[in-house]
């Protein structure tokens, strides 16, 4: 069992939009900082900020919810659901912000929490101090993410809206364990950077309805994907708010190099390669990770207009706004 407690941090319950939600919290607020909520991705729950949490936890409030249908927040359908929508999400999160008294806070996500984030940056850009992404899926990709060559790469984005997937992979403790090592070995940097952790992932994995509830993700934004795939998203609005990505080199599922189109969709963006990391950088190298995200948000001084934020890159123009 993966406790908050366990590792020092405390547990707490909110019910909201329907469903129970459950989040780690840590930290104090210092200097007027905002607090921050760290959004997960799969196959992961609360318990994949463990090692940043501690690092921050000096100067900001830390709020770490397990998404619905991970963890040990609610499981709203057992079996095969499209009910895991980023609307259904970000919703989600707003409530919790409200039941928590959050006004005004930052978010901090990867995966499918990137996609929450944007989600909730265009619901309501006000509440919202900025956004740090570790790794982004963004429109900017396009179809380079079903590109003939990076399909080997994608192959379980299928695979987990199967109608048995969820039964096959749970069908016992060994079956669940082959089948997230394989992303926990293969998208980070080094294969062995789970390995402390690994039986605490299956024992989550293998409680019942998480592998569904991760996989209901992937039903529900099906449509969209296909979307993607055939190059016909629309495309929205940017997102005006202080951006901040701090991208794992060596990723094989979001590449490093589909960087290359934040600043369109993202126009205060600032993009900053972590060259020892994969798809987990806030796992990976937690240190730095906790260092550029402490950078981010770290409260402007009156009369300081300087930036705040990572180093930019040579072409990138973007501010941080006071």
């Amino acid at each position: 069992m993966a406790l908050p407690e366990q590792f020092g941090f405390s547990s707490g319950y909110c019910q909201t939009n329907g469903v129970r939600l459950h989040y780690a919290r840590t930290g104090k607020c210092v200097d007027g900082r905002v607090p921050l909520i760290l959004l997960h991705g799969w196959p992961e729950f609360w318990l994949t900020w463990r090692k940043l949490m501690p690092l921050l936890a000096d100067k900001f409030i830390l709020i770490a919810p397990d998404l619905r249908g991970f963890g040990y927040s609610d499981k709203p359908a057992f079996g095969p659901s499209k009910d895991l929508t980023p609307d259904t999400l970000a919703a989600d999160i707003f409530g919790l912000a409200d039941a928590l008294g959050l006004d005004r806070f930052g978010l901090v996500g990867h995966d499918v929490g990137s996609f929450v984030m944007q989600t909730m940056a265009h619901a309501a850009p006000q509440r919202i101090e900025g956004l740090f992404f570790f790794n982004c899926a963004y429109p900017g990709i396009g179809t380079r993410w079903y590109a003939h060559e990076q399909i080997p790469e994608v192959w379980y984005q299928t695979f987990n809206q199967m109608p048995w997937a969820a039964r096959l992979v749970g069908s016992s403790r060994e079956a669940c364990q082959i089948y997230l090592s394989h992303f926990l070995d293969h998208w980070p940097a080094l294969s062995n950077t789970f390995e402390r952790d690994l039986d605490l992932w299956v024992d989550n994995f293998m409680r019942p309805g998480n592998l569904q509830g991760g996989f209901n993700w992937y039903l529900s934004i099906n449509e969209y994907r296909k979307a993607v795939a055939r190059g016909d998203i629309a495309t929205p609005p940017p997102i005006n708010l202080p951006t901040h990505a701090l991208w794992g080199r060596h990723d094989p599922v979001l590449r490093a190099e589909w960087s290359d189109r934040m600043t369109e969709f993202f126009p205060l963006a600032k993009v900053s390669i972590c060259e020892d990391a994969g798809h987990f950088v806030h796992y990976e190298q937690p240190e730095i990770a906790a260092q550029a995200v402490a950078k981010a948000f770290e409260p402007m001084k009156p009369g300081d207009t300087s930036d705040a934020g990572l180093d930019a890159q040579p072409d990138e123009q973007s501010r941080r706004s006071a």
